[in-house]
This record gives structure tokens, C-alpha cells and sequence, in this order.
């Protein structure tokens, strides 16, 4: 198999702790988005999004982390990702899409260039959007935690919602939102930062990490 991601995105980091939690091997393929490298042909005719992540399992070619991580869900069953019960399986998918349609969307790199580069927002009202959006949708996901968390976003075993977590505390920090409002998530993402599947594929740690 073979990730192409960029260290910095959290929807690839999301891919990464799965790829981990599942014990998978994979290429490493960077894609620099601060350099537009997925702007690249050789790249666009591969991601017609021209989005990170991709990963490429055969001749399989998958976009998109939830879908990516629900396929590696169903071809490497072990250990599952989600639920055996049909209402788990709901609640958690709710909880990661929180964080995947709700708050990522509206903060993610082409989001705020556009509002630097069209909208002629500056870096001080740029940063205010990224926070208010951060913090107020992790209120959400604190709500959720507190109806019925175990140690880890659902259960004592880590799973989907958790893989969408982790990296979206990773760019809420890099940005400086407040956390103190949200101690059920940080006490979640604590938790899955003991374990190495989160720690050992963190931005910091990954080949192309500047």
C-alpha cells in the first residue's frame, strides 16, 4: 500500500493512526500542499480533488479518510475501527462527523489561502475564524464525550471517532485555540496519546515533518 499524505493535515494523520492501529505497512508519499505539490499532473491524475489523503492499496485508489479508513476497516477486519452494533457504529460515525464535516471543512489550508488571498482577511481575523470554528465545534464533541465515553471516545478500545480526534487537537493547539473548555476531549486525546499508534504518526514524527 501506499499513503500519500502531507505531515501537517489531519485528515492524513487521521489515516496514518488507523494504518498504525491496524499494525499495516505502507509507503511513505509525501505531497506538499504549502508547496502545491498536489497541484502536480502526475498527482492531479491520480486525486482529480486534488486532496490528501490518497492511498493506492493494488489496483485500488481510495480518496477521502473516511472512506479510506472504512475500507481499511473492512479489508483488514482486525482489530475493527467501529462497533459491532448498529447504533455504536452510528454514534460513532456522528461523533468523527462532527469533526470531519462540521469544524475541518471550514479551516482547512485552501479555506483559510482563500480568505487571505480573495477575501483579503488578514492573519490576526484569519486565526479568529479558525478558533471560533475550533472551539465551538469541539463543544459539540465534549457533549457527546460526556453522554457516554469510556476511556477512549467510545468504549476502552480506540476507534474511528478517536483517529478523527487526535489530529484535530493537533491543529487546534498549532493554532492556539482554547481547550480548557473541552476536558473530556482532552482527557480522550490523552489517552490515545499514551498508545504509539497516535504517537508514533504524528506530524512531528513524519519523514517530510519540517
Amino acid at each position: 500500500m501506499e499513503l500519500f499524505n502531507y505531515f501537517r493535515s489531519s485528515a492524513s494523520y487521521r489515516v496514518r493512526i488507523a494504518l498504525a492501529l491496524k499494525g499495516l505497512d505502507y509507503d511513505y508519499r509525501a505531497v506538499h500542499l504549502a508547496k502545491n505539490e498536489q497541484f502536480d499532473p502526475a498527482y492531479v491524475s491520480a486525486s482529480l480533488s486534488k486532496l490528501v489523503p490518497l492511498l493506492r492499496d493494488g489496483d485500488a485508489v481510495i480518496s477521502q479518510s473516511m472512506a479510506i479508513i472504512e475500507y481499511l476497516d473492512e479489508t483488514h477486519p482486525l482489530p475493527p475501527l467501529l462497533p459491532a452494533d448498529a447504533l455504536g457504529r452510528a454514534q460513532v460515525r456522528a461523533l468523527a462527523q462532527d469533526i470531519a464535516c462540521e469544524i475541518h471543512p471550514l479551516n482547512n489550508l485552501r479555506v483559510l489561502r482563500y480568505l487571505n488571498k480573495e477575501m483579503g482577511v488578514d492573519e490576526d481575523n484569519k486565526n479568529r475564524w479558525y478558533r471560533h470554528w475550533v472551539e465551538t465545534g469541539l463543544e459539540v464533541v465534549e457533549q457527546r464525550l460526556k453522554a457516554g465515553a469510556g476511556r477512549f471516545c467510545h468504549g476502552d478500545t480506540p476507534g474511528l471517532a478517536d483517529c478523527v480526534l487526535v489530529p484535530q487537537i493537533f491543529n487546534a493547539q498549532r493554532f492556539d485555540c482554547r481547550l480548557d473548555h473541552v476536558p473530556e476531549v482532552m482527557r480522550v486525546f490523552a489517552n490515545c496519546m499514551a498508545l504509539d499508534a497516535f504517537a508514533k504518526t504524528q506530524p512531528s514524527a513524519c519523514p517530510d515533518a519540517e
